[in-house]
């Protein structure tokens, strides 16, 4: 079911109550080198820009996107011994949503979700129609994650800073997961929160993936690139999405 083996996209408040409870969130980052003017300007680009915040990497500029997700890697620790949440009346936007997709250029589709069979019986209410969800309900709580990717921008932009997290994977190639110790993370979101004042910090981004030509193109553009292998495996976990070569 979707509440067992997964991870959890969280907003900065939902995350700073899931902390507050004693449960470990994890912090995601991935980047792509970035064009202020490219030739062509898509959907799929601005949708890109307003999660992400701007860097740069050692000649060239980029864009980062941070994701602060509940990490569950057995059942969710609110879920009660009968199945049901604990939590269910402020349970995270994700949970409210699942499994309509947040993002608009994603399709649903029922194998890649964790529902039960009788979860798509016919008896239950439509959820989407020609690629339009059904509930208004569902459709203000997409908007509202949407929004929340915008707002919580800048402060993910502080956090990263605060805690020197300097490395991302490459977009659609794989996730970079940092695993920080609860008080940390917690005092780090509230000091980002706190100093929403502060200039952007100057930071260099680094570039991690697990293809050697993907690390040889970045250079060669005068991008920072590491091999995954490379990093110092205490402090980062790197995901691939796709074989190595």
């Amino acid at each position: 079911m979707c509440c067992r083996k997964t991870k959890v996209p969280l907003t900065v408040p939902e995350t700073t109550e899931w902390l507050n409870a004693g449960h470990q969130v994890q912090l995601i980052c991935e980047a792509s080198p970035w064009l202020e003017a490219p030739p062509i300007d898509t959907p799929k680009r601005a949708h890109f820009k307003r999660r992400s915040f701007a860097a740069s990497s050692g000649s060239i500029q980029v864009r980062v996107i941070a994701i602060l997700v509940a990490n569950v890697p057995e059942g969710c620790p609110n879920l009660m011994a009968d199945m049901r949440c604990g939590i269910y009346e402020r349970r995270p936007l994700v949970c409210r949503i699942y499994p309509a997709e947040i993002n608009p250029f994603v399709q649903l589709k029922v194998e890649n979700k964790a529902c039960p069979p009788e979860a798509w019986a016919q008896e239950h209410p439509l959820l989407q129609r020609q690629g339009r969800v059904m509930s208004e309900a569902i459709r203000e709580d997409i908007q509202r994650s949407r929004d929340a990717d915008a707002l919580d921008v800048d402060v993910k932009r502080r956090l990263c800073a605060a805690m020197h997290v300097v490395d991302a994977a490459v977009t659609l190639e794989g996730f970079l997961v940092y695993s920080p110790p609860i008080p940390i993370l917690r005092n780090a979101i509230a000091s980002a929160i706190e100093n929403a004042d502060a200039a952007p910090a100057n930071t260099e981004w680094r570039f991690v993936s697990d293809r050697v030509e993907t690390i040889e193109r970045l250079a060669n553009a005068g991008a920072a690139a590491v091999h995954a292998r490379d990093l110092n495996a205490m402090s980062h976990q790197y995901v691939t999405l796709g074989a190595q070569p």
